[in-house]
């Protein structure tokens, strides 16, 4: 039980560092969260920044997930009498969770898209790949950031019912099952605003030039 909680508390600690934060303050001399649309994500950085600092935020963003997961794969391997599979998906569940509750940010995070990404990317390469492309089809055609992240959230968990291969832990189908409901739930939550103004009609269009 030691190594689960210890994997939690490391996932949750690195997901807490956000970069969103630190690189606007560099970049900008600002907090992102007091810019654009408030949130300490990508797309906020995008729009109120530009695209060098949005995209550093992004790949520093999927990084935690693949680190995160990089380390519980380790733990794993070392500690015995352990179910790894479990291992990974609590690290991938807090690393998100330390994303949208940052400790040293006063628990105003991001959504967790880009560090789930990371997650996935690691746990089933396949299965992430598969969500990358149907989010960017979806932003592409919709023109909505916020679209492609909510399309993909809620295809992963109906993924998982049909791939039970390239796991790079193998478990039990249900298992991943239950842990893509548990993340897609986490980022539908985090984008309950995003929903309502899509079926408004009043979700902001996705836009690659800086409001600066």
């Amino acid at each position: 039980m030691a190594v689960y909680i210890v994997i939690a508390i490391i996932a949750y600690l690195i997901g807490s560092i956000n970069f969103s934060v630190i690189i606007s303050k560099k970049m900008a001399g600002f907090d992102i969260r007091e810019k654009g649309s408030g949130n300490a994500g990508s797309t906020n950085m995008l729009r109120s920044i530009g695209k060098k600092a949005a995209a550093l935020t992004l790949i520093c963003d999927i990084l935690k997930g693949v680190v995160a997961i990089g380390i519980a794969l380790i733990v794993g391997k070392i500690a015995k009498d352990v179910d790894k599979a479990l291992l990974v998906q609590i690290a991938g569940i807090f690393v998100v969770l330390g994303h949208t509750f940052p400790l040293f940010f006063i628990f105003k995070g991001g959504k967790g898209v880009a560090t789930s990404l990371g997650v996935l990317l690691m746990i089933n390469w396949k299965i992430g790949l598969i969500c990358l492309v149907f989010a960017l089809v979806l932003m592409v055609f919709g023109r909505m950031v916020s679209l492609g992240s909510i399309g993909a959230a809620i295809l992963y968990p109906v993924l998982t019912l049909f791939i039970h291969t390239n796991y790079i832990v193998e478990s039990t189908g249900i298992k991943y099952f239950i842990f893509s409901i548990i993340l897609a739930v986490i980022v539908l939550f985090n984008h309950r605003a995003n929903i309502h103004r899509i079926a408004n009609g009043t979700e902001s269009k996705l836009s690659f030039k800086s409001e600066k």
